[in-house]
């Protein structure tokens, strides 16, 4: 994947960061990453996406070509030149915590925790909450997915319908990590060691003068894996003919129609045929609920293809994702900060998430100041970035993906409903509400005195 990123931020992040150049802000800033609110039909996110924001941390830098294009835009003809030289020699060095991959996490617990010179914060804000955004979102859709099929595969089929070709590599990623078994995306299995799925499209069959002649070619070359596409024509013409090949062969798929009705024949003829071995891969504008209605009717089906759901998220294709200023440290003196704006105000300070289970089971989160303690709960944000370098290797995918699902056997029953799900309790601590508290009055007494400079009423 290109890592020369550095201009794919929103500019005023750019403007932000020549204004605290030129004006000598050299304070240290925390910024937290988090989802305001869970949408109706989200009861939990899978964390995803903080190997390609450490990659890109990792990575950043400016260009020649970049510092020569900004210098020529309107917004930065006042900016002085020592500014550009700075760019010229970026790079991040700040220190970064997170909750791993394949976490559940709930609203407003911060998926990722950045701390730096507030120039360097501020710069990565675009580009974090993209990366984390679009791979939570995705890999949370796949969670619920797999879910709903009930033990049975899900392949990950969507690129083609990503919102461009980048997006489809992030969502086969993101969809492995959310519990998916395989993709059938090339690149992403090269970059990140993924199983790759994938059988014949219905071209494939109209090349060939008869239907038994594609599958016997398919068969010829691929013998161990082919999976013959039954639907091109008439399904059940198509089993037939599969079924009376006179080769083994390791399934057939579904890809159109009424795939209740169609898997129960299509099963019963090729047992006819003793070929009970042979496995039916569903596929065709599947989601969750289709497939928890095809499990629960008990369709033969062994595998589903998901692909335009699963990479569009699209009951719910964008998730209320912030990063917000929460700390700043000059001159040894830390400044919790926070907004009250109306329906914006979030938590101040450095944050700790604590997990408490009862039984193996998760009971509740308490979100709290860093500097709390919970001895009977654990803590989720862990370092994974310090001085602008990781702390270890990131872990394989696939290893990622047995954390999700190992998260998901920890959450209540009740929490993993598609729908009607209660909400997970996440409790503030004590702390933080007084903090929050002790923050307001501040800002009400500086708001007083500046209305009121004399002391007047």
């Amino acid at each position: 994947m290109n890592t020369d990123r550095a201009l794919l931020v929103d500019l005023y992040e750019l403007t932000m960061a020549a204004a605290y150049f030129e004006h000598r802000i050299d304070c240290r800033a925390t910024f937290e990453l988090f989802v305001r609110h869970l949408p109706p039909q989200r009861t939990y996110l899978v964390a995803s996406g903080l190997d390609s924001a450490l990659t890109y941390l990792e990575n950043l830098h400016f260009t020649g070509d970049d510092v020569d294009f900004l210098r020529r835009q309107p917004a930065f003809h006042t900016v002085s030149p020592e500014f550009f030289d700075y760019l010229r020699a970026f790079r991040f060095h700040g220190d970064v915590r997170a909750v791993p991959e394949g976490t559940l996490v709930f609203a407003e617990e911060p998926l990722l925790q950045v701390t730096g010179p507030v120039l360097e914060a501020q710069i990565v804000e675009t580009y974090l909450l993209s990366v984390i955004h679009y791979e939570t979102l995705v890999a949370s859709k796949a969670a619920r997915v797999v879910g709903a099929a009930g033990g049975r595969a899900i392949l990950e089929f969507g690129t083609r319908r990503a919102h461009g070709p980048e997006a489809g590599v992030r969502a086969a990623r993101a969809a492995c990590v959310g519990g998916c078994a395989a993709t059938s995306n090339v690149l992403a299995g090269a970059l990140y060691d993924l199983p790759l799925a994938g059988t014949a499209a219905h071209s494939w069959t109209q090349v060939f003068p008869s239907e038994r002649r594609s599958f016997e070619a398919l068969l010829e070359t691929f013998p161990d894996t082919a999976i013959l596409l039954v639907d091109t024509y008439d399904p059940l013409a198509g089993a037939e003919i599969a079924a009376t090949l006179g080769t083994k062969f390791p399934g057939v798929r579904l890809d159109s129609g009424d795939l209740w009705e169609k898997s129960r024949e299509v099963r019963a003829i090729l047992d006819r045929h003793g070929r009970h071995e042979a496995r039916i891969v569903a596929s065709g504008d599947l989601n969750e609920f289709k497939i928890e209605e095809l499990v629960a009717c008990g369709a033969p089906i062994d595998s589903f293809g998901v692909g335009t759901d699963l990479v569009t998220s699209r009951d719910v294709p964008a998730l209320s994702v912030v990063y917000k200023l929460v700390e700043t440290e000059a001159g040894g003196i830390t400044s919790p900060k926070t907004k009250f704006s109306e329906e914006k105000v979030y938590w101040p300070g450095r944050k700790q998430i604590f997990r408490f289970s009862e039984g193996g089971q998760y009971h509740h989160d308490v979100l709290a100041s860093a500097q709390e303690e919970y001895p009977d709960a654990s803590p989720l944000l862990e370092s994974v970035m310090c001085a602008g370098r990781r702390v270890a290797p990131a872990p394989a995918v696939m290893q990622i993906r047995e954390r999700t699902l190992a998260n998901l056997r920890c959450l209540p029953e009740a929490f993993l409903a598609l729908s009607g799900a209660p909400l997970y309790p996440v409790q503030k601590s004590a702390g933080l509400d007084q903090l929050l508290e002790d923050v307001r009055a501040g800002h009400f007494d500086a708001a007083v005195k500046a209305r009121h400079p004399e002391g007047g009423s």
